[in-house]
């Protein structure tokens, strides 16, 4: 088995063993390491919200980017950004439709598994089809991203100080 493969969700025993020791673990490693738990809520908070980018393949990417212009923890960031990966085609539509109403678009009907084939079909005639479908979202997602990431940062910050407490 990969070892960094997620394990089966049918045994809660191997999920919460898998969560201990490749996320929790993780960070617990990092806080004994001199990582401050100010950096590693905001390398959560950014990896969640730039996990949710709306332009399909181009997150890890933008977490290497984005950690190493701002020296976060490369490692967290991009588990963080794996284990939300699927908020991305959760958020994708919604930031579609905002980005659209944002702008007075009109609304673009669409699937995504017709959109990835169109992609995967002809790449230059896709993006004349829907790149003003994703500069909607991207509209959307950068007006929303701000004030998630600053939500998500100061809800982890209390627990990160008291686990940083506990492994001093």
């Amino acid at each position: 088995m990969n070892p960094c493969a997620m394990p089966q969700t049918e045994n809660p025993s191997r999920l919460i063993k898998f969560w201990r020791e490749r996320v929790v673990g993780l960070i617990g490693s990092q806080l004994t390491q001199g990582v401050t738990p100010q950096k590693i809520a905001l390398t959560i908070a950014l990896g969640i919200n730039l996990a949710m980018f709306p332009i399909l393949g181009s997150t890890t990417l933008l977490c290497a980017a984005v950690a190493f212009w701002l020296k976060l923890n490369q490692p967290i960031i991009q588990l963080v950004n794996w284990l939300a990966y699927p908020l991305q085609f959760a958020m994708l539509l919604p930031f579609i439709r905002i980005g659209e109403w944002l702008t007075r678009a009109p609304q673009v009907t669409f699937s995504i598994p017709q959109m990835l084939q169109k992609f995967h079909d002809a790449p230059g005639k896709f993006l004349g089809e829907f790149g003003m479908t994703g500069v909607h979202g991207i509209i959307a997602w950068l007006l929303i991203a701000p004030i998630l990431s600053a939500l998500i940062y100061f809800v982890l910050l209390p627990p990160l100080k008291k686990l940083s407490q506990l492994k001093k």
